[in-house]
């Protein structure tokens, strides 16, 4: 019975012996494993300045934030040049006052007025004072007819006279009945036969209206002495630059 108790004492010692040696690999074990745990290789990593944390490219100042040429002033903003004085502003041919219309005038009487006695056949049948402004480029002659077409039988002519000096300005009074004069403008035949002038006549009683009309020309005709109203108008045609014209009433 000793025996056996030494035996059952010494297994127990065994026991605890190896049980103590097998607690105390598990507790190393346990405590190298919470180490490793206590130490995970990713807080080291995180804690580092990770790549994304320096500044990025894309965090910089992109290039649309500096002044783009878009946002510079735009031609079309700047001063148009329509808005600049524009050459069409300036004086042009189109849009200066047109050239002044020519007419004529007398100092005898004014348009639609009465002519006075001493420029009829009932007087001295001598010629008005004429005269003309706004002569047109160009104008190589001048022409002037006097008629009245309240006559009786149809239009009556009073006066042709042609090749009239482009320098002229006017005729003087009482022009001499002759087949041309010393400024070279030649006098056609009226309705009275005779050359040059024949003043208003009108039957008595009637008021007639005479119309003395002056043509400018851009050319001299070749016409003589003596040549008729028709003759005239046929030879100017297609070379008349301007016309005026001036009335007068005459009554016997």
């Amino acid at each position: 019975m000793k025996k056996l108790s030494y035996i059952l004492l010494a297994l127990v010692l065994v026991s605890t012996m190896f049980l103590a040696a097998c607690g105390g690999e598990e507790t190393t074990t346990t405590t190298t494993t919470t180490s490793q745990t206590t130490i995970p290789p990713t807080t080291t990593q995180t804690t580092t300045a990770e790549p994304t944390t320096t500044p990025d490219p894309t965090t910089t100042p992109e290039p649309t934030t500096t002044p783009d040429p878009t946002t510079t002033p735009d031609p079309t903003t700047t001063p148009d040049p329509t808005t600049t004085p524009d050459p069409t502003t300036t004086p042009d041919p189109t849009t200066t006052p047109e050239p002044e219309e020519m007419a004529i005038t007398s100092t005898a009487f004014e348009e639609g007025e009465d002519i006075p006695i001493i420029f009829s056949c009932d007087g001295q049948d001598k010629s008005p004072e004429l005269n003309w402004t706004g002569v047109p480029e160009g104008t190589q002659s001048f022409a002037l007819i006097l008629d009245d077409p309240d006559a009786p039988g149809g239009t009556w002519v009073h006066w042709v006279i042609f090749n009239i000096p482009a320098d002229a300005t006017g005729l003087e009074e009482n022009i001499a009945k002759t087949a041309a004069l010393a400024n070279g403008a030649v006098q056609g035949i009226n309705g009275f036969g005779g050359l040059g002038y024949g003043g208003p006549c009108p039957p008595i009683g009637q008021s007639h209206r005479y119309f003395f009309t002056l043509y400018a020309l851009d050319i001299t005709l070749d016409l003589t002495s003596g040549s008729t109203k028709a003759q005239l108008l046929n030879a100017m045609e297609g070379h008349i630059l301007a016309e005026a014209v001036i009335m007068g009433n005459f009554q016997s």
